[in-house]
């Protein structure tokens, strides 16, 4: 109708994109509600569906739905997931479309009997796997990438199916931190490399055997009440059953490649991953960053919410003062009333505000953990200045990202990333700052130094990835897995 209000759609946040969590619990009375609670901690990693599925020793059960955790599993459905084990996924879609045939977990029958997987990662030999399985007469329930682990189970020719998941797991290559379930045993397992995060921890029961849980990232484990025991070691397959925990290798000799950005952005601050705490690494990258590039301010404002630890490391090793200067609404949708008098950088003023008598005047540091486009940057810089700054100075903790990723993390292309295509001096120009400046990857991997065999993939910062085969045709940064 002319003249109405028109809904329109905002561009997502230019971030990077989580990949996706999983949750496991093995020999709890109420295992549904305990997989929801670690999601629920985990949603960050996936606001794009969720599910869980749960056994009983007899049946296995799935509910899958598109949307945020808590939408999905209201008390009814909880109360329709019956069994003392279960496994749970939030997902951000990377390999495979975004519908709810591939949310998961994913289940499936074989003659290895009924097995549900949840999977955290990106393979990047699918397209071979899955042409040999599609001949070999497998039928693919899905366009995800994670159901070529549950098909190459089921098409394994070793007897036991934990030797069938062994053999399946040295098949594949790329990024998988993995649950499995069957009806009556889970099953935790990390990729060689190490890329993505997978902890264990336990819950104490005074009357029977310990309850057993694996999560994405160990903030799951606090509202479980569990303590941390490890991490699932890379190349390392963990089973849980009525015998114990026990533990085999299924590869060994690879060199370890942690993804260095989940301690630069993807992991919560209060989580312990690669044996470090987040929050330890990321004001360790300020402090850093303030030796590299210090320069005189009147203040410390962080990018929120990604720039916030950062930005407290770099005011407590410079001295100048940390202060809230732009307010992030954490309400925000996807779809908007525009307003009748078209307001420029909209998308952005809806999502962060100035904090005008702040600074007003005032020299400012901007800190943030990235820029990939450099759009959404020089509309922040340009709201800063707006708002009465003198100065605005952008430093950001991480180096120049360079590269995509085919690790699970949704990248863009490589003509997509401004740090490819421009210097940082025409970077700084292009966002409209007094002066632009990034951690240097020596800095960068000082900061997280003491973690998990302090070996990191920084692929997307040099461009020189771990695996020895990308076939970059057929896996591409925007659609790659989770």
């Amino acid at each position: 109708m002319d003249g109405a209000p028109m809904l329109i759609q905002i561009d997502e946040d230019p971030k990077l994109k989580e990949e996706c969590g999983v949750a496991a619990v093995y020999n709890h009375p109420d295992a549904a509600r305990q997989v929801y609670l670690s999601l629920y901690a985990l949603q960050h990693r996936g606001q794009e569906s969720a599910g869980i599925a749960t056994a009983d020793g007899t049946n296995l059960s799935n509910i899958k739905g598109m949307g945020l955790v808590a939408d999905i599993f209201t008390e009814d459905v909880l109360a329709k997931l019956k069994g003392d084990q279960a496994i749970g996924h939030t997902r951000y879609s990377t390999t495979g479309d975004s519908a709810l045939l591939n949310a998961q977990p994913i289940r499936v029958e074989s003659t290895k009997g009924m097995i549900a997987i949840a999977h955290n990662g990106n393979l990047i030999n699918l397209g071979n796997i899955r042409a040999r399985l599609e001949r070999a007469g497998a039928f693919f329930q899905t366009t995800s990438d994670s159901e070529i682990i549950v098909q190459l189970i089921a098409h394994s020719k070793e007897n036991t199916l934990v030797d069938a998941i062994a053999d399946s797991l040295s098949q594949v290559d790329g990024a998988f931190s993995i649950v499995m379930m069957t009806r009556d045993r889970i099953f935790a397992a990390r990729d060689p490399r190490g890329f993505r995060p997978l902890s264990m921890g336990r819950i104490e029961n005074p009357d029977g055997p310990d309850t057993i849980v694996f999560a994405s990232e160990t903030c799951a484990f606090d509202l479980l009440r569990a303590k941390y025991v490890r991490d699932v070691e890379p190349g390392e397959l963990v089973m849980v059953s009525k015998d114990g925990v026990t533990s085999r290798r299924f590869s060994s000799g690879v060199p370890q490649s942690s993804c260095i950005f989940e301690q630069v952005y993807f992991a919560r601050p209060d989580s312990r991953i690669y044996n470090r705490w987040v929050q330890e690494s990321r004001e360790e990258m300020g402090r850093q960053l303030a030796r590299e590039s210090g320069v005189d301010a009147d203040l410390v404002v962080p990018v929120p919410d990604s720039g916030v630890t950062a930005a407290i490391g770099y005011a407590a090793e410079s001295g100048i003062p940390f202060r809230f200067g732009l307010i992030r609404n954490h309400y925000v949708g996807r779809t908007f009333i525009e307003p009748e008098q078209r307001v420029r950088d909209f998308g952005v003023k809806l999502k962060l505000n100035p904090v005008r008598n702040l600074l007003e005047g005032k020299r400012i540091i901007l800190i943030d953990d990235s820029i990939i486009r450099g759009t959404t940057s020089r509309k922040i810089v340009r709201m800063v200045r707006a708002a009465g700054a003198k100065e605005v100075h952008m430093r950001i903790s991480c180096p120049p990202t360079t590269s995509p990723c085919y690790y699970g993390v949704d990248t863009p292309s490589k003509r997509e990333l401004i740090a490819a295509n421009q210097s940082v001096a025409e970077i700084e120009r292009f966002i409209e700052a007094d002066s632009l400046a990034y951690l240097s990857l020596d800095g960068l991997k000082h900061a997280c130094d003491g973690g998990e065999g302090n070996q990191y993939c920084v692929a997307c910062y040099t461009g020189q990835y771990p695996t020895p085969v990308i076939d970059v045709d057929e896996i591409l940064p925007a659609t790659a897995a989770r």
